[in-house]
């Protein structure tokens, strides 16, 4: 295969180099292999990125490596690239992030090594306005998706019970996240108040397996449920991105079933997420179609 190759790509012609370059050394999965994984899974993944700005996380040379963030889109970047403008936090000039609404974009991010795409939980025309409530599980030391997924089950019995569905997912790491739809007219001044509470109680109905304050000190043996992602300037990691792990895992929607049976056996590589994905289709449709409206708590 040469290094370098012109491609079209719908009714765009992308360049793609370094094709031969290794990026998982422990997989031999090369940068070519990333392409053709997200590619392929285009069709399920787009519709989770639409108009939704994304921050890359870029590994010129694999996760053993030096990587970086990238909110800014590239000076660099083709005109044919949707972008849309973020206001900054501090002021300042707006941050001019990339949206993925297409194959083509999505396959000129992935040739820059953007191995890891993190979602906002909103759109670029709806700034306030996130289409769900996010719930990051993530294991301290002594802990793992084992631990996650126990949390995860008592998360989703405790919203159940407010009259609310949760879609769960692997990170691809050690982690789980579990996602709230709501589609409806919310804002982070609603949802962020309602994630912190109900990971307050959870943590002191079962203070020995949750944590629900930020102090890294605190998670030893315990899972953190980290109820901040639900912010207007945080992302996650995006559901069927790749992670930047030792192997090329995905983070890739699993069955609540499947968390309660193994979790531990809830690690996908390309081929086998794909494979899923045409068996199963997404499992995470209803994230960005289900209308539900958050209940008072008290």
């Amino acid at each position: 295969m040469p290094s370098t190759q012109q491609v079209k790509v719908d009714d765009r012609t992308l360049k793609l180099t370094n094709l031969e370059k290794v990026l998982y050394p422990a997989a031999n999965f090369t940068k070519a292999h990333v392409l053709d994984y997200y590619s392929r899974v285009s069709q399920w993944i787009l519709p989770h990125l639409k108009n939704r700005p994304v921050t890359l996380k870029r590994f010129p040379d694999g996760p053993d490596a030096p990587a970086f963030y990238e909110k800014e889109a590239p000076r660099y970047t083709p005109e044919w690239v949707a972008t849309a403008p973020v206001p900054r936090r501090a002021g300042g000039k707006d941050i001019r992030y990339i949206l993925i609404n297409d194959r083509a974009t999505l396959l000129w991010c992935a040739n820059l090594a953007s191995l890891e795409l993190h979602t906002f939980l909103h759109r670029a025309n709806a700034l306030d306005t996130p289409g769900a409530i996010v719930f990051d599980l993530d294991p301290g030391e002594g802990s793992g998706i084992a631990t996650c997924a126990q949390v995860a089950l008592l998360l989703r019995e405790r919203l159940e019970k407010l009259g609310l569905k949760a879609w769960p997912k692997v990170s691809g790491s050690k982690g789980i996240q579990l996602y709230v739809p709501l589609n409806r007219k919310a804002t982070y001044a609603d949802t962020q108040p309602f994630a912190h509470s109900l990971a307050d109680a959870l943590s002191r109905e079962h203070p020995a397996l949750i944590v629900s304050d930020m102090a890294k000190s605190l998670r030893r043996n315990k899972v953190l449920i980290d109820w901040s992602q639900n912010s207007d300037f945080k992302t996650t990691i995006g559901v069927y991105s790749l992670r930047a792990k030792e192997r090329p895992y995905v983070s890739l929607p699993v069955t609540w079933e499947e968390l309660s049976a193994h979790p531990e056996a809830l690690y996908f590589e390309p081929a086998a997420a794909l494979e899923r994905l045409a068996k199963l289709g997404d499992l995470f449709a209803p994230v960005l179609e289900l209308k539900q409206t958050l209940p008072a708590l008290r």
